[in-house]
């Protein structure tokens, strides 16, 4: 599979949408619950658009296989932002998270931003290793974290310095 990864676009939105929602529907990986809708989506890309990023992966059939966004948040320091990562079921492992990645932090290096944040569930094995594998270590744990319908998870926090 050839991967091209390149700036989130408008007419990306339904494909991002369809992606994130077949992940929500498995479950058990992101603190999203309820399936999105295409304006759901479309409403974070317009948040802190000078402090933000938005990349996509693409395969040579045009059809978008992962989505990676960073850019600040109130609950992090100004110097850091936070990141979140979707690669499409069936093609995890294919890299794409790894090129995603290595744009995405690229980027936020150049506004500025000197470490990135990813937040992430602690039942969440894959999404764990993929930011270990990145490079990202735990700075803060939160064993009682809990998902918007009440279930404790944990989360950890893991630090990525530019």
């Amino acid at each position: 599979m050839q991967i091209t990864i390149r700036a989130f676009e408008q007419n990306d939105l339904p494909q991002m949408t369809e992606l994130l929602n077949e992940i929500i529907a498995i479950g058990g990986t992101t603190a999203y619950l309820s399936p999105l809708q295409t304006s759901d989506i479309a409403e974070w890309t317009k948040r802190k658009v000078a402090h933000a990023r938005w990349n996509v992966a693409q395969d040579e059939t045009g059809r978008i296989v992962g989505f990676q966004w960073a850019e600040s948040h109130p609950n992090l320091p100004p110097e850091a932002a936070s990141i979140a990562t979707f690669v499409r079921v069936g093609v995890v492992g294919a890299g794409i998270g790894s090129k995603l990645f290595e744009t995405t932090s690229t980027q936020i290096r150049a506004l500025g931003f000197e470490w990135i944040n990813a937040s992430i569930r602690s039942d969440n094995e894959s999404g764990l290793r993929y930011y270990a594998k990145m490079g990202f270590m735990d700075w803060e744990v939160d064993p009682n974290a809990t998902l918007s319908d009440g279930r404790v998870t944990g989360k950890n926090h893991k630090r990525f310095d530019l």
